[in-house]
């Protein structure tokens, strides 16, 4: 694991915050075990290695016991890990925009019900509080590689977007994220239309809304990634949008280079 040490240098951040980067806490059996349940598929732990799932909630600090959201869960990649793992004691809450978006997730709920057995859904984003995750109920919010999305789709909705998951933690609570990063200084490539973000976008989004940086890993970085394709991110496996084209030198650069961010909404 590539985590920056408790002990390392203090993070200066643009907007002038302090931040210690933290060794998550050892990985709990139960969420070990989860990336090992039945009931995920082959093409999913294929990705593991990529992924990193256990590593990378063990530094959210994700608790069986805890109230999780997970947002725009899309094909389930992490709702098959978190579903089963907080199936006994916890809740989760699979967030999406639409019905059609969290349809792949209640199939899976409705094949594997015992692992899903305190899964639930609500509308992110949403201005109608019926639908949303209840204010101040969550302790663990995640987002994986979902920013870009909100920043670049057909309106901006990423401001917005932070401002709820802050709405919806508890005060102290957690919120996740995991996006492409396009490093700081990377020149002739675009936010907008290669799939990357830099890293200040993000905490300037999160810290608009209240939230606090409280530490972030290197567990999700890739150093092989260069961050300059022609057709963006989705170059890159799991998605190859060129086909075969260069399919061996994209397979070898793996998934992409991403920033792992803990951001904590102040008591």
């Amino acid at each position: 694991m590539r985590h920056l040490s408790v002990t390392a240098a203090a993070i200066a951040l643009s907007s002038g915050a302090i931040v210690i980067a933290q060794r998550p806490a050892a990985p709990q059996p139960a969420l070990v075990a989860a990336t090992k349940a039945p009931t995920r598929d082959a093409a999913s732990v294929a990705r593991d290695k990529y992924r990193h799932p256990v590593q990378t909630l063990s530094f959210f600090g994700v608790k069986p016991t805890d109230t999780v959201v997970e947002i725009w869960p899309g094909g389930g990649w992490y709702t098959q890990i978190l579903a089963p793992y907080l199936a006994a004691k916890g809740t989760l809450y699979a967030a999406g925009p639409s019905e059609k978006s969290l349809a792949t997730v209640k199939a899976k709920q409705a094949a594997t019900p015992a692992a899903y057995r305190t899964t639930r859904y609500a509308t992110f984003p949403t201005s109608d509080a019926a639908a949303a995750v209840p204010a101040g109920t969550a302790d663990v919010v995640l987002t994986f590689r979902n920013v870009h999305n909100w920043r670049f789709g057909k309106t901006d909705q990423t401001q917005a977007a932070f401002d709820q998951m802050f709405a919806m933690l508890k005060p102290g609570g957690t919120l996740g994220v995991v996006e492409h990063r396009l490093p700081e200084n990377a020149k002739g490539v675009e936010e907008a239309k290669s799939g990357y973000m830099k890293r200040s976008s993000v905490v300037a989004f999160a810290t608009k809304a209240g939230f606090r940086l409280a530490g972030e890993s290197k567990v999700n970085a890739n150093p092989r990634d260069t961050h300059d394709y022609a057709k963006g991110v989705w170059t890159l496996p799991p998605t190859y949008t060129e086909g075969d084209t260069n399919r061996t030198r994209y397979a070898a650069i793996g998934e992409s280079d991403r920033m792992t961010l803990r951001f904590i909404k102040p008591r």
